[in-house]
């Protein structure tokens, strides 16, 4: 049930993400830190101020657990959006459509199942919004 939930928000996903024009860039989100209502997520829960696979990452607090979290590589620049969904909000019929990538393009999309962290405690998936190639997520490798 839940690889089947997960195979339909990734197509769904990759569907909405893809549409030309349907995301507009917020060049203030661009470089690190991000304005405010942006925090440094490892000020608000026991993580590092980098994390790695999704680097220094910062998020509005009135958005958790779901996010977007901002994911920003050492050089400070935005190379992914990630949402962290519990399993208990996944239902049969939620969409995943237009979510937010505040870099604007998305070259490719990877959803990944976690058991839970400081800040997302419950199992969840992780749907990271990536703006860089695949052979550039090593940005935020270590």
């Amino acid at each position: 049930m839940i690889r089947s939930i997960l195979t339909v928000a990734a197509a769904a996903l990759a569907f909405s993400v893809g549409a030309p024009g349907a995301l507009a860039a917020e060049s203030s989100a661009l470089k690190a830190p991000p304005a405010a209502p942006y925090k440094a997520v490892s000020s608000l829960v026991k993580l590092p101020d980098f994390v790695p696979g999704l680097g220094q990452l910062f998020v509005d607090p009135a958005t958790l657990p779901a996010g977007p979290f901002l994911g920003y590589d050492h050089d400070g620049k935005l190379v992914s959006t990630t949402y962290m969904i519990p399993l208990s909000m996944m239902k049969p019929d939620m969409s995943l459509n237009d979510l937010k990538a505040p870099a604007g393009s998305v070259d490719h999309v990877d959803v990944m199942y976690n058991a839970g962290h400081p800040g997302v405690a419950e199992p969840h998936i992780h749907v990271v919004l990536w703006n860089v190639p695949a052979k550039q997520e090593s940005r935020v490798a270590k």
